[in-house]
């Protein structure tokens, strides 16, 4: 490690103190499957989106350093302080989706962990949506291990529209991982499908630690 990645490190670990603090007094934040994580190497984490909060929270519970992309609009002084000390990467969307598809994989092929929403936009309703079939080429051209993971609580705190948090407790959980030697034997209709199936567990497993049967209201 080179001066300028410690330094960016230990940036990262200043910042995640008081994330974390605040997580636990708003949130009562949980997660449970880090060990799901590879600490080394390629690893490409498919989440349900819930709200803004979602790549913070993965941050958080990840037992790695994250990289995700965001619009290039967030990146203005000071914020961009902050995300890009989060592991925010900017992405001009007017460049459109293979812009952000070369972004992501060259990130990947950095052996770097990086955090993709496959439903493509934060839900309108708290619940899961159809998965979009891009992150199929991420991880064959990536030949990254996939982990899936879920989230319950976040559209509950900061719901899409709102701009005020909203304290509420919010659980992750992340789902075992999938190596690219079972990738690349399946379609991408069957690696989509494997992955929706394996966030819908997560989810259900983070409904459960919540005490919840279902997204409430």
């Amino acid at each position: 490690m080179n001066m300028r990645e410690w330094l960016a490190w230990l940036w990262y670990a200043v910042l995640w103190c008081p994330c974390f603090a605040l997580g636990q007094l708003l949130f009562g934040y949980r997660y449970t499957g880090k060990q799901f994580v590879p600490r080394t190497g390629r690893v490409l984490l498919l989440a349900n989106h819930q709200s803004n909060l979602d790549p913070v929270l993965v941050g958080l519970a990840c037992p790695r350093q994250l990289k995700y992309l965001a619009r290039q609009g967030l990146f203005f002084f000071p914020f961009n302080l902050w995300i890009r000390a989060l592991g925010a990467v900017p992405i001009d969307r007017e460049r459109g989706a293979l812009a952000g598809i070369r972004a992501t994989l060259e990130l990947l092929k950095q052996e770097n962990a990086v955090l993709v929403f496959p439903e493509g936009s934060r839900t309108t309703d708290g619940e899961l949506h159809e998965m979009l079939p891009g992150f199929c080429l991420l991880a064959r051209r990536s030949r990254a291990t996939i982990v899936p993971l879920a989230f319950e609580g976040a559209f509950a705190a900061l719901p899409r529209g709102k701009a005020l948090i909203r304290p509420h407790s919010i659980a992750l959980t992340f789902g075992e991982a999938i190596p690219y030697s079972q990738v690349e034997h399946l379609t991408d209709e069957q690696l989509t499908e494997l992955v929706t199936e394996r966030i819908r567990e997560a989810l259900g497993r983070s409904r459960a630690e919540l005490g919840w049967e279902s997204c409430p209201s």
